[in-house]
């Protein structure tokens, strides 16, 4: 029967089974099993309370099995039952088992004939069994009744389909023997998952309510519908019997008798039979199981290699250990420290690739923010002239009676003004702290978040780093107004940056065009223009590259085909408002000198996806001296008109120091520029690397005790004993598998159903033909392996009525003549039921031929 090794196996794979169950996850393995499958009433239930010897599972008429039952059969010497779903109960009284089935099937499914796939797992020990896993299905029905949906019959198709489709899926094909065997459900599933017939074995139920004369002999010795693991007969008890509570030994004893006293099965008892169906079940998947141990074995392993990594921390894991505690906190607080610096410093290795991190998100702050925000504040023209010409009148004061009192431009309307633009610096120097604070605690954040298994841990790691970034926050902005309040303390008109009084008077308002390197690529991407062409649908995006002197766009990333080349000489940035349905954020160029940009257009309308991209995009753009629009005067006589009597002694004065407040402004914010990320990353964030690696565990001491600390969150623990009880699982499948593959030795599957012959002998005669083709369009899902060979599957020379789809629909004396003329096939119909029987009953067989003739 199987050897031990085998006899091994099947444990492991129900204890595989329930592990994975348990988990709640299926670990995506096909694990090998027997699916029972069968139209409604047609005895599966029945089947397998005799495997057990029990009455155990529910009865009644219409759809009584409404979900998946995986049972699970175990030799013991000892009789119980246990369900997965309430693991501590042992079910010593089997009327009990029944009840909880049908208590757990209602709960799911409700009390009036819904179904459900969610599988209830039992698992039987007893010493009359021989180990097996089987699924019993729910039976293939037509018509919904109760609470049944009008698809019930699809409903339970595809259920049985999920478990029939695996390959790994052995399939008991159950068909009543008054039935016709082209008609069975069962038997036309298992051919659109198992063309081949590899997987499939036929049960025929009920052969004692066949009609009196008929017999399902043919079938029995897998001549018609030939399948190559056979078919085996079983006599099930009849509702009477179970009604009366009789004995299933009795009912076996009788199933026995019944297969030796009749005259068509005698020859072939000891193939038929419950006890005979338990043993070739046994046999077949343990060698199922062994045929599929190479792809178990290695899906077990990808399994197990992906959870080593997860696993690694839990693998020593001991709650008691008291040295634990602290060896996970310091690991901890070491790790938060590395991931806080590689994210700061950025890292070769573990590199961020969906989004910016925080210190390259810190680099864009301080180099394209910061410089943004302060040319935002620097350009605005129209006051600073006012202010001056206001300055110039107010330190001449009463002496403004004629021209000749203003021949020399005073130093004090100079240093009043520089000193009005220096502390307008202030705002977007705090400014640039906060964004630089901001992305700091999201960084700590995003560090802290592997510390989500101890979520007291998290929350203090998270307050005391942010407690003293904020500590940090007021130095850092203290230092800054410092260097502010110097640069205030004394202007250095000897800087040798300075244009100084003469040169002023020389230099015009462009002085700021100063270009970067001609042809210097400042930026490439992606940009939508908005406005292109109504008739076109409105907006185009295109490849945009930025250089020094030009913007360009081209149809793709290759820079191939350029569609236009925009000098940037008089360009200016606007701001557009978002439209109303565009969830896009848009941006503007502009000619100062009211030109069109591009074709017919005043202004380009260019669109990004984020605030982000517009902010980033116009730093670009600062970079190659395209400033933003401010409310400014477009020409020297606006200014005139929008100050007060201006004489030209006066105009000439505002335009010098105009022009040395700029100056000097560009050097102050030059030197801004230059010292702000430096006092930042001195003042905040270096110190805070230090702070993480050098003080947190002391704080994180005095914070709270250790235990308090270190104490689990629930999910984190069920994590871990899920993780380990799956990684062990896999393990010892593992192992098991290892030892048990070197040691075995497996029965070659069965040849293909040689049935060739079928056809020759539907030559002897011609007028059977017409019989035997009018059925095939029902019997061509089920029939064998040779798609020729269907139609004659019948045996041919019976010359009964049109019912011969069943071979017992005739007199025994109909179907036994043919035999003697076909001495070929009997060889092979000993071939295909070699997997079934014991080698020394082979010679036996040429006996069946004399008891058929009578």
């Amino acid at each position: 029967m199987g050897n031990r090794g085998m006899e091994e196996l099947i444990p492991l794979v129900n204890k595989l089974q329930d592990a994975f169950s348990s988990i709640g996850q299926s670990c995506h393995l096909d694990l090998p099993q027997i699916a029972v499958v069968g139209g409604q009433s047609a005895g599966k239930s029945s089947v397998l309370e005799n495997f057990v010897g029990r009455d155990f599972l529910p009865r009644g008429s219409g759809i009584v099995t409404r979900r998946p039952l995986i049972l699970q059969l175990i030799f013991s010497k000892t009789e119980y039952a246990e369900f997965l779903h309430c693991k501590s109960k042992k079910f010593t009284d089997f009327d009990e088992v029944r009840q909880e089935i049908e208590a757990e099937t209602d709960r799911v499914t409700g009390t009036n004939k819904g179904i459900s796939p969610v599988p209830i797992n039992l698992r039987v020990y007893s010493p009359h069994v021989l180990n097996l896993t089987l699924i019993d299905l729910p039976g293939i029905t037509k018509v919904p009744v109760g609470d049944q949906p009008q698809d019930i019959e699809y409903q339970i198709k595809d259920m049985i389909m999920q478990f029939i489709s695996r390959e790994s899926s052995l399939i008991l094909a159950v068909t009543p023997a008054n039935m016709d065997l082209a008609n069975s459900d069962a038997l036309k599933m298992a051919k659109e998952v198992d063309p081949q017939g590899l997987r499939t074995i036929g049960v025929i139920t009920k052969l004692d309510l066949m009609d009196e004369g008929t017999d399902a002999r043919d079938v029995l010795e897998n001549k018609l519908l030939p399948l190559r693991r056979g078919y085996i007969g079983v006599v099930n008890r009849s509702q009477k019997d179970i009604d009366g509570k009789k004995d299933i030994r009795a009912a076996l004893a009788a199933e026995r008798k019944f297969f030796l006293s009749h005259p068509a099965y005698r020859h072939m008892a000891d193939r038929m039979g419950t006890p005979h169906l338990q043993k070739v079940l046994n046999q077949q998947l343990t060698n199922h199981i062994r045929e599929t141990l190479p792809s178990l074995r290695s899906k077990l392993q990808s399994q197990l290699l992906s959870l080593e990594k997860e696993v690694e921390e839990y693998k020593n894991f001991r709650p008691d250990d008291p040295t634990r505690k602290t060896k996970a906190l310091l690991q901890m607080v070491q790790q938060f420290g590395v991931d806080f610096e590689k994210r700061i410093e950025g890292s070769g290795d573990q590199v961020d690739t969906l989004e910016l991190s925080g210190g390259a998100r810190i680099n864009r702050i301080f180099h394209e923010r910061f410089p943004f925000e302060l040319v935002k504040m620097e350009f605005d023209e129209k006051d600073l002239r006012r202010e001056i010409s206001y300055a110039i009148k107010n330190i001449h004061g009463v002496r403004q009676v004629s021209e000749q009192t203003g021949l020399f431009t005073p130093d004090l309307a100079f240093e009043a003004i520089v000193k009005k633009q220096v502390v307008k610096l202030k705002e977007p120097c705090l400014k640039c702290v906060d964004l630089v604070i901001q992305e700091l605690i999201n960084t700590v954040r995003q560090c802290t978040s592997k510390l989500g298994s101890y979520p007291r841990l998290r929350e203090e790691t998270e307050r005391i780093v942010t407690t003293h970034i904020r500590e940090r926050e007021g130095k850092t902005k203290d230092q800054i107004l410092l260097l502010i309040d110097i640069e205030l303390s004394y202007i250095n008109t000897n800087h040798e940056d300075f244009i100084g009084f003469a040169n002023a008077q020389q230099r015009n308002t462009q002085a700021n065009k100063k270009r970067a390197i001609p042809n210097q690529v400042i930026r490439r991407g992606w940009l939508t223009i908005n406005n292109i062409s109504i008739m076109k649908g409105g907006s185009k995006e295109y490849w945009f590259v930025l250089t020094a002197e030009s913007l360009s766009w081209y149809k793709d990333e290759e820079e191939k085909e350029k569609k236009y080349m925009l000098p940037l000489d008089n360009l200016k940035i606007r701001d557009v408002e978002k439209g109303f349905m565009s969830n896009k954020h848009v941006f503007a160029i502009f000619n100062t000198e009211q030109r069109n940009v591009y074709k017919d257009l005043r202004q380009i309308e260019l669109a990004c996806d984020s605030q982000e991209d517009v902010d980033s995009w116009k730093a670009s753009f600062l970079r190659a001296g395209v400033y933003p629009e401010k409310d400014q005067t477009e020409n020297e006589d606006g200014v005139q008109e929008n100050t007060f009597s201006m004489d030209p002694q006066l105009e000439r004065q505002v335009e010098t120091i105009r022009n040395l407040v700029d100056s000097y402004v560009g050097i102050i914010n030059k030197s801004i520029r230059d010292l702000m990320p430096k006092t930042i990353m001195h003042l905040m964030i270096n110190n805070t690397k230090d702070f993480i690696h050098s003080e947190l565990l002391a704080y994180l001491y005095s914070s709270a005790d250790q235990s308090s600390l270190m104490e689990e969150s629930a999910d984190q623990a069920q994590r871990r004993d899920d993780m380990l009880r799956m990684y062990h699982a896999l393990k010892e499948a593992l192992n098991i598998i290892g030892d048990i593959s070197t040691s075995t030795v497996s029965t070659p599957v069965p040849p293909p159903v040689d049935d060739t012959w079928l056809q020759t002998s539907s030559g002897h005669s011609p007028d059977a033909l017409p019989l035997l083709r009018s059925p095939p369009p029902q019997r061509r899902p089920v029939s064998a392996i040779l798609p020729p060979g269907r139609p004659p599957a019948v045996r041919g020379p019976t010359p009964g009525p049109p019912l011969i789809p069943i071979p017992a629909g005739g007199p025994s004396s109909f179907a036994a003549p043919p035999i003697p003329s076909r001495p070929g096939p009997q060889s092979i119909f000993a071939a295909n039921s070699e997997p079934f029987s014991a080698p020394p009953q082979i010679p036996s067989r040429p006996a069946r031929v004399p008891p058929g003739i009578p």
